[in-house]
């Protein structure tokens, strides 16, 4: 199966995004002279239309959000400062080709990619020199939690909404510095997760894009609920819900709040996971579970986009996942971590299962050779997030031992990423009219995964917000006085 043909539901596709492409790419370019010599256009989309496609009910030329919500928003601005990264070894996502070139930013967008030799760009623009530097989309982890409480959080504070915001701005710094320009969030504490996303959307504060699922779904004393009920396992994190009604309700109140994906997990009874599944499509919106055995068999009869976690499951689930084109995320190096420091998962009533490395990784190479599409996630949760870029280079690493290249490694980091975001129209690979999220690394991550621990630069959104490994913060412009005070006055 190819990364193209991930999902029973396709990806954002005409419409929205054509439009983009041609206003944003198409006119910029030939009002600049610029050429594109480097990559391939992306492959098509399916053809089929499902439910999570919004593109047939929002006219060619409108502007929307950069979420997979796609809510209609005023006209991007065409333009823009220029910049120039000259002469780096530019990664393409697609063909796993590594080529020396230019790639020239205007605003939010990349506008070319130009071949090594080209200088067709406007004398103001900025150029940086890159040579010998490794150029390519930023990454991105598909399984994040931003705002639980770690070991230096006090308990009378693990709960707040305040004190989540704060936590989760100190970890998405600490993403952004390791390369990351997109995460997708699966849980947090009250509504400190919708509002981290929506600054990190309007770039007001140093951090990768946010696509959050806000709270997990689960039935009554379902994952993250269980007793000893504690402020991180709680009705602030988690929402327990009984009934088909309910669920289908749920699913509409994080859609509410700002969800752009929906998490569920176990336990749930099959009209449950059903009512879910089947609402958040009609929302436009994917679902991904956090469940084991035989709710996993069941999410999939019931249509669920990813699975998370390398949970036990029959062979026959899997194969029906790979029929079904249901994706996972598997989350390796966490267990790794449990089992490293714990020997296991203890007292816990939705882990009531027998859990080795062994086993885990058993899992994800029959998944792997189902055919299975797996993207790259890291489950960072209170203290892993100071491991952050460890624990998602281990990741990494798991997929090499798993069978695949390094090239394909980054390749499900970025662009297959993407896809399973339902975004790979706008990130996940440096091509023309796409967003300009793009790493500068000092070395060669596509020989040596380690090489990834060099990030020298980040631009998200066309904007650099790391240099030299550390955040940049453009200093204030202050707002000037309506009219001059009267004090001013002789």
């Amino acid at each position: 199966m190819t990364v193209a043909n991930i999902m029973k539901h396709p990806f954002r596709k005409s419409g929205a995004n054509a439009a983009r492409n041609l206003i944003l790419a198409g006119a910029a370019l030939s009002g600049l002279g610029l050429a594109n010599t480097g990559f391939a256009a992306a492959p098509a989309p399916d053809a089929a239309v499902g439910r999570t496609d919004r593109h047939d009910w929002i006219a060619a030329g409108t502007n929307t959000d950069h979420t997979p919500r796609m809510i209609p928003e005023q006209p991007e601005a065409v333009g823009g400062r220029i910049v120039v990264l000259r002469g780096g070894l530019v990664f393409d996502t697609q063909s796993l080709r590594v080529a020396p070139g230019s790639v020239v930013i205007q605003g939010r967008r990349v506008r070319a990619v130009l071949s090594p030799d080209s200088t067709a760009w406007p004398a103001d623009a900025e150029v940086i020199d890159v040579t010998g530097k490794f150029v390519m989309p930023g990454l991105i982890d598909m399984h994040v939690h931003l705002t639980y409480p770690d070991n230096d959080t006090p308990s009378d504070v693990q709960a707040e909404d305040a004190d989540g915001v704060l936590r989760g701005e100190r970890n998405l710094r600490w993403f952004i510095e390791a390369g990351f320009t997109s995460v997708r969030d699966l849980n947090g504490v009250g509504d400190a997760p919708y509002r981290l996303a929506d600054w990190a959307a309007q770039d007001a504060i140093p951090a990768p894009r946010v696509f959050t699922a806000g709270h997990i779904i689960t039935g009554t004393g379902g994952h993250a609920t269980e007793r000893p009920v504690r402020p991180s396992h709680g009705p602030d994190y988690a929402w327990e819900r009984n009934g088909a009604d309910a669920w289908r309700a749920a699913v509409r109140e994080t859609f509410k709040k700002g969800a752009s994906v929906i998490k569920v997990a176990s336990h749930f009874a099959p009209d449950e996971i059903q009512a879910a599944v089947d609402e958040a499509h009609r929302l436009g919106l994917k679902v991904t579970c956090d469940c084991e055995t035989i709710y996993t068999q069941m999410a999939v009869e019931a249509g669920i986009d990813m699975i998370e976690h390398p949970l036990p499951r029959t062979d026959k689930t899997i194969a029906e996942m790979a029929q079904h084109h249901t994706a996972s995320v598997p989350t390796l190096q966490v267990y790794q971590n449990v089992l490293d420091r714990a020997g296991g998962f203890w007292d816990s009533t939705s882990r009531r299962f027998t859990m080795t490395s062994d086993a885990n990784f058993a899992l994800f190479e029959k998944m792997k050779k189902a055919g299975i599409v797996m993207g790259v996630g890291t489950d960072t949760i209170g203290d892993a997030n100071k491991m952050i870029p460890n624990i998602y280079l281990a990741e990494l690493k798991w997929f090499v031992k798993g069978g695949y290249s390094i090239p394909q490694a980054l390749q499900a980091a970025t662009l297959t990423n993407a896809r399973l975001l339902a975004m790979d129209d706008l990130i996940g690979s440096i091509q023309p009219g796409k967003l300009a999220d793009v790493i500068v690394v000092d070395g060669r991550p596509d020989l040596d995964i380690d090489a990834l621990r060099k990030v020298a630069m980040v631009f998200k959104d066309g904007r650099m917000m790391v240099r030299d490994g550390g955040v940049v913060i453009p200093p204030h412009v202050p707002v000037p006085l309506p009219r001059p005070s009267p004090a001013e006055k002789p």
